[in-house]
């Protein structure tokens, strides 16, 4: 990914919906970017299903993920490599982060949602334009909010859950941020090694080992943007060393471990997600006070 540095928050209105709007797994925040100015900013990878209705009275926000363009709304799939937004004049839209195991039942375990970027229309047919059309003519951002709460429960209430076992393998490596064996998973769960692989791969889109880099990697980033060395961060994180840290930095944003400290889409995180980056923040400072810490802020 090449991030874009010169890309302006200052003509960036940020919305999120208050604690008690809140589902398990599915966290929601509302852009709205000012002026005529081209708007033009780099997704870093993030361990979350993200769908993104384009709200903008004259559609015309692209997407583009690996070669592929789509124009407004879309659902992006877990890693789905170098994802650019851009579009010129006032747009609004609505960001979407679904869990895992959430996303798979609100689109379907069948959907093939593992590094890929959808048309929303693609995923949700006719529904597709109704939802926008719904949200578009809310009268404020704690309406669409609570709108596309409904929208979602809705949609989880109709779909078959996902596989216990596939549930119990996510939760595991989201808790250890990553540091997981698969063989350690799915005897765990009472499965083979293989059976837990192709439970997870279909129901979820990705192999367990790659959700568990990505989950991994996320953690990293975050904790670059927070100030920490990378070398600090490659110890925390459980990379064999700073190397090996480099090296998983580039296979899933193509930059080098300082520059996605840096990527303008991790510091907005504060604003548009601030019950993960407060605790995050909080792990940062403990971590500053250990004794044995030896990076700098």
């Amino acid at each position: 990914m090449l991030p874009t540095g010169t890309f302006d928050w200052s003509r960036v209105d940020v919305a999120v919906p208050p604690p008690s709007g809140r589902l398990p797994g599915i966290d929601m925040a509302g852009f709205g970017h000012r002026g005529q100015a081209l708007a033009d900013i780099t997704m870093v990878a993030h361990p979350s299903v993200t769908l993104l209705v384009d709200l903008s009275e004259e559609p015309g926000t692209v997407f583009e993920a690996s070669g592929r363009h789509v124009r407004g709304s879309v659902v992006a799939g877990l890693a789905p490599g170098d994802l650019r937004v851009s579009g010129r004049g006032a747009r609004e839209c609505l960001q979407i982060r679904l869990d895992p195991v959430v996303a798979a039942a609100v689109f379907g375990a069948s959907t093939d949602l593992g590094g890929t970027l959808l048309s929303l229309a693609d995923v949700w047919g006719p529904d597709a334009g109704r939802v926008e059309d719904r949200l578009r003519a809310a009268a404020s951002w704690d309406e669409r909010f609570t709108l596309a709460a409904g929208i979602l429960a809705r949609r989880l209430d109709a779909r078959p859950p996902v596989d216990p076992e596939v549930v119990h393998a996510w939760r595991r490596m989201s808790a250890g941020r990553g540091q997981v064996r698969v063989d350690d998973l799915a005897g765990e769960v009472g499965w083979s090694r293989k059976r837990l692989w192709s439970r997870f791969r279909a129901q979820l889109g990705i192999a367990p080992k790659r959700a568990a880099r990505l989950v991994r990697f996320d953690h990293a980033a975050h904790l670059l943007a927070a100030g920490r060395c990378a070398a600090g961060v490659a110890a925390e994180s459980g990379y064999a060393d700073q190397s090996h840290l480099h090296r998983e930095v580039k296979a899933f944003t193509g930059l080098t471990a300082t520059a996605v400290g840096a990527a303008p889409w991790l510091a907005i995180d504060e604003v548009a997600w601030p019950a993960g980056v407060s605790k995050l923040r909080r792990e940062t400072r403990a971590a500053f006070r250990s004794p044995t810490y030896r990076g700098r802020p």
